[in-house]
């Protein structure tokens, strides 16, 4: 498993950087865990500016996708991507069965309301407008 990132002229060279780091954290290509390169050693191997890839990696680690751990390195996060792939498989699977239970989406929502309230002990507000 290696960090694999192409720069190209279709966008910022940070936004770059940081839509492919995250795509691999989420789709688990970089696993929970994985240490990524120093920024000035991906900025080296890339071509980019050092505040390029260090641009890049506060917005990773402000989404969640990444921690830094100090001297120790910068390393895939569990909660950004893990947690939210395991809730993104949950509700593919949930909207999956409500269809075919023929279910309208208003109804499905109403479940899934039901059960975030039920999990949180009624104090879930949600904030789906639907």
């Amino acid at each position: 498993m290696s960090l694999k990132i192409r720069i190209d002229d279709s966008a910022p060279p940070y936004e770059q950087v940081r839509a492919q780091i995250s795509a691999q954290a989420r789709s688990g290509t970089l696993p929970v865990g994985y240490r990524l390169p120093t920024v000035r050693g991906l900025a080296e191997s890339l071509g980019l500016a050092v505040n390029t890839v260090a641009k890049a990696y506060r917005a990773l680690e402000t989404d969640g996708v990444i921690e830094t751990r100090g001297r120790n390195g910068t390393f895939v996060a569990a909660a950004g991507s893990a947690a939210e792939r395991e809730a993104s498989l949950a509700a593919q699977a949930y909207a999956e069965r409500v269809r075919r239970l023929g279910l309208t989406e208003d109804d499905a929502l109403a479940a899934v309301r039901d059960a975030l309230r039920a999990a949180y002990g009624g104090s879930y507000g949600g904030s789906y407008g639907g």
